[in-house]
């Protein structure tokens, strides 16, 4: 992490001009960040890319916003400026949107009725491990890929059908869509994400999701 005399550097991007102000005063307390500037989407941030001066350590990025949605300035962010972390900040907690998110490059996710202390909390994290998920996103999962080997396929055995499986497992695509794409049955793929919890000790699909991405099983 970078000292005090050099803090970390963030951006906002939310089309609501309250929310924005509301997250430059609150961060603007935190010993270890400054923010930069905000804009209201996506569209912007690549203007102001254009200058390197602009470029931030994270990208504390609205999901729903017009123009250019947090899903496609994440994908545009994980594209042109890899080294950017991203912190989703939503008010959508479905399984959908966080899996979406993940796959589109956000290194972590927040709700936007988050405390200031868990929003501080989360930035640090994020800086240090390289990414942040509260337990209702994912249930200890990272907690349990730092402890163990960083490759974790060596270390547990998985079928070849479950790899595949895992490689869906970071889309938008239903169980069913999956099966389609496996060319099996709805609950053949369920089978195989059952097999997944218990191997890789997960209890939601964001959490195989995540581990998917992490290890290599999806892009």
């Amino acid at each position: 992490m970078k000292s005090i005399s050099s803090k970390n550097r963030l951006v906002i991007v939310d089309d609501h001009v309250l929310i924005s102000q509301a997250l430059k005063n609150i961060i603007e307390n935190f010993e270890q960040f400054q923010v930069l500037y905000d804009c209201e989407n996506g569209e912007v941030l690549q203007q102001k890319f254009k200058i390197k001066s602009q470029i931030p350590d994270i990208v504390l990025l609205d999901v729903s916003m017009p123009v250019m949605d947090g899903f496609e300035t994440a994908s545009w962010l994980k594209a042109e400026h890899p080294n950017v972390l991203i912190m989703a900040l939503s008010m959508q907690n479905d399984e959908q949107s966080v899996i979406k998110m993940i796959s589109c490059g956000a290194h972590g996710y927040l709700l936007k009725n988050t405390n200031p202390s868990e929003l501080e909390r989360a930035l640090n994290k994020l800086l240090n491990d390289g990414f942040y998920y509260p337990d209702w996103a994912s249930k200890m999962v990272f907690s349990s890929l730092n402890s163990r080997n960083e490759n974790k396929n060596t270390a547990v055995h998985l079928t070849e059908r479950e790899k595949t499986f895992l490689s869906f497992a970071a889309t938008e695509l239903t169980y069913r869509e999956i099966g389609e794409k496996m060319f099996c049955s709805p609950r053949t793929v369920e089978s195989y994400r059952d097999s997944l919890f218990e191997k890789l000790s997960l209890k939601t699909r964001v959490g195989l999701a995540i581990y998917a991405l992490k290890n290599g099983f999806a892009e």
